[in-house]
């Protein structure tokens, strides 16, 4: 049996979300005619308190329509150094809205200082395209799935609003840092312009994700998205999924307590170093095993076990839905093995 720590991308819809896609009402969704995805839009612009939302088919599409219906060309983006946005979405910020990049380096707590913000941010002149657009990212990926607490989420973002700068946050696994934080996931996103976040990953639909925002964003937005290519029509098939989604916060809390037990233990075994995961991703140093993060990959794929690469010396393990206790157990299980064979 293999235990997939890969990401929570390979969760698999449940029997019901099956059913919901099989008997889901559907329609034109570019005629605004679908009934399921009008349902699922409305309904997660409510959840994360903002007037209206964006069914688009991936988060990275999300991301990029938010980047393009925000910015005119030429503008620069203030962002992370190691944000989702520039670093795993194939430079589409400069491919599809002709963006300068500007970047800080938000070190380990995933969020910069206001003094880093104001530093960053460029005032338009004669000479000067200034900041189009501030991105933040909460679970930040490359941080280690490290939650970022709303008030640094609201300082960041006074101060890009001072300078009339919009604030997009990546929100990918934005659920995930509201379980981590014991809060509500609008009051992390009260004081961002729009949000993306996704169905899939640790909510379990098989595909999609949402952007929100006020309603003349994503008036813009939805233009953006035909633009892209992602003007869909009986949209309502994986709409309905979605929905089910929604409703399956809770699991994120299991999946947060497996990852610190992965954590625990891998952080046992000789060569191996951990920390106490904020969410559902643990990243191991594995430099002292006397191999490399691809080495160390396969090396754990001869047990059973698969994870990431995620630098040189770091490898990625993210629970999900999929993942139970026993599969935990059976993985840390392998994982020493495979090392007591090195």
């Amino acid at each position: 049996m293999v235990v997939d720590l890969r990401s929570d991308t390979v969760t698999r819809p449940s029997d019901a979300m099956r059913d919901a896609a099989k008997n889901a009402e559907v329609g034109d969704d570019v005629y605004r005619d679908d009934p399921s995805v009008n349902e699922l839009e409305r309904r997660a612009a409510e959840i994360l308190g903002k007037e209206a939302g964006l069914f688009v088919p991936s988060g990275t599409m999300g991301n990029q329509v938010a980047i393009r219906a925000h910015t005119d060309r030429g503008q620069e983006l203030l962002a992370d150094e190691h944000a989702h946005v520039l670093k795993w979405e194939l430079g589409a910020v400069a491919q599809l809205s002709s963006l300068q990049t500007r970047l800080l380096d938000f070190g380990d707590s995933g969020a910069p200082t206001p003094e880093q913000v104001e530093g960053g941010i460029v005032e338009e002149g004669l000479h000067e395209a200034g900041t189009g657009l501030f991105c933040l990212e909460n679970t930040h990926n490359y941080r280690g799935g490290v939650a970022v607490p709303k008030e640094e989420i609201d300082a960041a973002a006074e101060v890009a609003h001072e300078h009339d700068v919009p604030v997009h946050l990546d929100g990918a696994r934005l659920f995930n840092a509201a379980e981590a934080l014991s809060t509500d996931a609008a009051a992390l996103a009260e004081n961002v312009d729009s949000v993306m976040f996704c169905l899939s990953k640790g909510l379990g639909a098989p595909v999609g994700s949402m952007l929100v925002g006020d309603q003349a964003f994503i008036d813009r937005a939805r233009r953006v998205r035909k633009l892209f290519g992602g003007g869909m029509r009986q949209a309502g098939i994986i709409a309905a999924p979605g929905l089910l989604a929604l409703e399956n916060r809770e699991h994120l809390a299991d999946d947060h307590r497996r990852a610190a037990r992965i954590a625990e233990d891998l952080g046992q075994i000789d060569g191996i170093e951990t920390t106490a995961p904020d969410s559902n991703i643990v990243v191991a140093d594995v430099a002292d095993t006397g191999l490399n993060a691809e080495e160390f990959v396969g090396q754990i794929e001869q047990h059973g076990v698969l994870a990431v690469a995620f630098s040189e010396t770091t490898v990625r393990f993210t629970t999900n839905w999929d993942v139970t206790d026993d599969d935990i157990e059976q993985a840390i299980d392998s994982v020493r093995t495979a090392m007591a064979e090195t």
